[in-house]
């Protein structure tokens, strides 16, 4: 039984998926290894006394620039986890031929310790640290928000980058994640969420695919749904999910208890308790039990880890029912966990593709910074004329009103209809190019991870070839 380290099974993954790659002698190992770790330990000065923060930044590759990838704050934050995440961030990139390297930062903290004049203190003294080390501008490396951060840190990050630099015009893009007031873009909040409902909907959309799991409609309607964890991403997911597509959550699995209803959780209602009384003990919208992972084997047709990593391992991965599996987080699945699932005929949407709305999103919004222009502000109008010209065409040539249900079109399309029309365009495409290797003929690519990887590292391959390495 495996109990290796996250980065360890990332490594793993990575080095099954390159023996399938066509590589010069050497450049897979380049392509692994971390190129960089900045550690810092930084005192503020809090409740009169000073507190000592750990913190740490890696960059997995430059290969594009700059590197991207999110800030969390958490108790059990460390170096390892740091570099299997920004490990990650580089791989999806890559898969989503995103113009990024991969990063990712980490403070050593219990955001719940602290009140928010004191998170602002710490967030903007790890701000001056990364800046002074070269970690931190829209130019080389471009955090976003994580586990215990949100667009208030990054809101602060930014306006402490922007103090320091006064000269930078494109100060505004050294994060991403940030309020929409404050040079955000719509969308981003739900983005991973958003993302995951696009991924799941174009699985289903290859007739092949889903058959190998089962499921011989199209349609998501009615299909049963466990959610493990219900932040941002499980929530957004859930909630468009139940609400746009008609799964049914039928579990959903907190820190604070597991909550079940076959006929399906109400996620609004569920999350405003959640977040009114910081547990779910008390939902009255259904049956509340004690913490348990083993939820994670409820009756389902679809499962959606949606938590920290490492939440499928070799001890639960059997007990699982779910045909489908989503990650929706990063690393939520060991190795050992995964062999064991695909043994087992599971099929699994990998987090370098599942997950990776949120980046997509982010590269949207750092466009929109170094551009200095609205998404859609130079054609919106034009389009709206062009729609309404058509419709008054058609009036005139059928002697029938336009239809009022579709009167939508005749409006222009606004920032977050542009930023979810760019998502789901990328996670098809994605989606495509990782199912077309899944079903080659010869079986070289015996699942979606493996597919997924290998699409990955021939992305970065081809960047190093590009400038001669």
């Amino acid at each position: 039984m495996s109990n290796q380290s996250f980065l360890a099974d990332v490594n793993e993954m990575f080095d099954v998926a390159a023996t399938r790659c066509d590589l010069p002698e050497g450049l897979a190992e380049k392509i692994k290894v971390c190129n960089a770790t900045y550690v810092t330990r930084f005192g503020v000065r809090l409740r009169g006394r000073m507190h000592t923060f750990t913190g740490w930044r890696a960059v997995h590759s430059t290969h594009s620039r700059p590197a991207k990838g999110g800030i969390r704050f958490a108790p059990d934050a460390d170096q390892d986890e740091v570099e299997a995440l920004a490990a990650l961030m580089t791989y999806k990139c890559a898969l989503v031929r995103l113009p990024f390297g991969g990063s990712k930062g980490a403070l050593k903290i219990d955001p719940a310790d602290w009140n928010e004049t004191e998170l602002e203190k710490i967030t903007r003294r790890f701000a001056q640290e990364l800046m002074a080390h070269e970690f931190l501008s829209s130019a080389t490396n471009v955090p976003a928000p994580d586990m215990g951060t949100g667009e208030l840190n990054m809101m602060w990050i930014a306006d402490e980058y922007r103090r320091a630099r006064p000269q930078d015009i494109n100060a505004l893009g050294c994060v991403t994640g940030k309020p929409v007031g404050g040079g955000g873009i719509e969308g981003r909040t739900e983005a991973t969420g958003r993302g995951v409902q696009y991924a799941i909907r174009e699985f289903f959309r290859h007739p092949a695919d889903r058959a190998r799991a089962g499921f011989q409609s199209e349609t998501l309607a009615g299909l049963a749904c466990v959610v493990q964890g219900l932040g941002n991403v499980g929530f957004h997911a859930a909630k468009f999910l139940s609400q746009e597509d008609g799964v049914r959550i039928v579990t959903v699995i907190e820190r604070t208890g597991v909550v079940r209803n076959p006929d399906g959780l109400d996620i609004d209602a569920l999350k405003a308790h959640l977040v009114q009384t910081g547990s779910v003990e008390g939902f009255a919208g259904g049956a509340v039990s004690l913490p348990d992972m083993g939820a994670l084997g409820d009756e389902c047709d679809i499962l959606i880890p949606a938590a920290a990593e490492g939440a499928i391992t070799a001890e639960n991965a059997a007990a699982i029912k779910a045909a489908l599996i989503v990650e929706a987080a990063n690393g939520p699945t060991t190795k050992a966990a995964d062999t064991i699932l695909r043994q087992a005929g599971k099929i699994i949407l990998p987090d370098l593709f599942a997950n990776a709305g949120g980046v997509v999103v982010s590269y949207f919004e750092w466009v929109k910074n170094l551009s200095h222009i609205p998404f859609g502000l130079m054609e919106r109008r034009l389009e709206e004329d062009e729609h309404r010209l058509l419709a008054r065409s058609l009036e005139q040539m059928t002697g029938r009103d336009f239809p009022s249900e579709h009167a939508g079109f005749l409006e222009a399309r606004s920032e977050i209809a542009l930023v979810r029309s760019g998502l789901d365009d990328i996670m098809r495409a994605a989606y495509r190019r990782m199912s077309a290797l899944w079903n080659r003929p010869d079986g070289a690519y015996p699942d979606l991870r493996t597919a997924a990887y290998v699409l990955a590292i021939d992305e970065v391959a081809q960047a190093y070839k590009a400038i001669g390495l």
